[in-house]
């Protein structure tokens, strides 16, 4: 079992930067690939970024590459999304998530195996 828990969100002007947190307990000595998700009101929860067991690949949706970052510190057991140049369509819970099977480039949206509670970010306009 993994419990992970997000903080770092908040209200933010566009144009402004978060930073999301998400730290991991319980089986972390075990290799997990993690994603960043989202979900909007009346929307439905989509993928924002996902990071390899290592963290040699990163995958981004198309919405946030240039302006969000994912990385990890296995060390620590946490990863990180930095989130830049905020816009107000970027208002979302954002969940963090884990699971055991590596992350590819077709398949980094699909089924984790455990989630965070989520944070919520609002973008003002």
């Amino acid at each position: 079992q993994v419990q992970l828990v997000e903080t770092g969100g908040g209200l933010v002007q566009a144009g402004g930067s978060l930073r999301l947190s998400c730290a991991a307990s319980g089986r972390t000595s075990d290799s997990y690939a993690m994603g960043w998700f989202r979900q909007a009101p009346g929307k439905e929860r989509e993928s924002v970024a996902a990071i390899s067991w290592s963290g040699g690949r990163r995958y981004y949706a198309d919405s946030v590459k240039g302006r969000f970052t994912i990385s990890r510190d296995n060390a620590k057991a946490m990863v990180f999304l930095q989130m830049n140049s905020l816009k107000p369509e970027d208002t979302a819970v954002y969940y963090c998530a884990a699971r055991s099977k590596n992350v590819y480039a077709n398949d980094y949206g699909g089924s984790y195996d455990y989630w965070g509670q989520g944070t919520q970010v609002t973008v003002s306009s």
